[in-house]
């Protein structure tokens, strides 16, 4: 089969497939990254662990530029950077310094101190706190249905912080509560701040620009950072053979398949695949734990994803009934998700 002949057949995938592949992926790559940093643990070199979660995070940033290079170089013209005002950039290298270095530290130390369900649970504070700014800030209209989805949902996630907590705990308010799962809610909060505020970045930064500037700043600014926290002597084992050929294994799946799936079903994505696709995650990730981990649900977590998958539920109605309104305003045509909206529909951990 020519190459004419693989493009013409790849269109004539439909975009609910390459959602499909997507989701199934992300929802395997918590559980995944705790195996390979298990596989280091039993390869120590000198009584260290080269396949760390900093080595792990570091070499999966490089790889994922790597692979956004390509499919972003035309957003890197002269006359599009000289656009740039000096606000945009100290914005944007906020934004880089959040979400590319400090959120995903954080999830990273938790997957070492929690299990991955209340990763997946706590994590979903992403979508409704995203919600929530985007009524305020945005100006974003939305339904009881929706409303009353996130109420139950937010539930949900105090029910897994409060009654399934795993791992170290610490002491707030007179609750037990797990280290793990307290990092978790703060890297949901910061990404869900960025997130807003990346949206509006969006408004006169190029998406190209956007996000491999923020890969980038990220990976320099966390290397720096656990250098300084840690000691040079932490990412001594960064060219260690066995950490690069995991992390090969790991790009070429998570990264390049993952996120080439990705992008190529948001092209002819409806607002309703993406909710489903948002439905579909946590309930597959924590599938996926119990398979590859065999990390099997508490019931406090049974009881927090039940109320998740409610409110989701609830979300979803809500979603299809705006979409019938636009239909009717719009002469039936359903108005596309935006740039950043495609790029960051929150359906969990996407790898790195």
């Amino acid at each position: 089969m020519n190459v004419p002949n693989i493009q013409k057949f790849l269109n004539q995938i439909p975009s609910w497939m390459y959602l499909a592949i997507a989701v199934l992926i992300f929802a395997a790559s918590n559980s995944v990254t705790r195996i390979i940093t298990d596989i280091g643990q039993h390869n120590l070199i000198h009584g260290r662990n080269p396949i760390s979660l900093c080595n792990v995070l570091f070499v999966g940033n490089v790889f994922a530029i790597a692979v956004m290079l390509p499919i972003f170089y035309r957003d890197w013209t002269p006359y599009a950077l000289k656009k740039l005002t000096r606000k945009d950039w100290i914005s944007l290298t906020i934004t880089s310094i959040l979400t590319g270095a400090i959120a995903p530290a954080l999830t990273f130390t938790a997957i070492a101190n929690t299990n991955i369900a209340n990763i997946v649970l706590i994590g979903r504070i992403e979508p409704i706190l995203t919600l929530v700014l985007s009524v305020w800030l945005l100006g974003l209209r939305v339904d009881g249905w929706t409303i009353a989805g996130s109420v139950i949902s937010f539930l949900g996630v105090v029910v897994a912080i409060v009654l399934g907590g795993a791992g170290p705990m610490m002491t707030m308010a007179g609750f037990q509560i797990g280290t793990g799962e307290i990092l978790v809610a703060i890297a949901s909060v910061i990404s869900s701040v960025s997130l807003i505020n990346g949206k509006k970045q969006l408004q006169s930064i190029p998406l190209g620009v956007f996000t491999i500037y923020r890969n980038l700043v990220g990976t320099v600014v966390f290397f720096l950072l656990a250098n300084i926290l840690y000691g040079a002597e932490h990412f001594a084992d960064l060219l260690s053979p066995l950490l690069w050929r995991w992390m090969a294994l790991y790009a070429f799946v998570f990264v390049v398949i993952g996120r080439l799936c990705w992008l190529s079903g948001l092209k002819k994505a409806s607002p309703t695949e993406l909710n489903l696709a948002s439905l579909i995650n946590p309930i597959l990730t924590i599938f996926m734990a119990y398979l590859i981990l065999r990390q099997v649900p508490t019931m406090a977590q049974y009881w927090g994803l039940s109320l998740l998958i409610i409110g989701a539920i609830l979300s979803f109605i809500g979603n299809l009934h705006q979409e019938k309104l636009n239909r009717e305003k719009l002469n039936h045509s359903i108005p596309k998700p935006t740039a950043m909206e495609k790029m960051d529909t929150p359906v969990g951990f996407k790898g790195l």
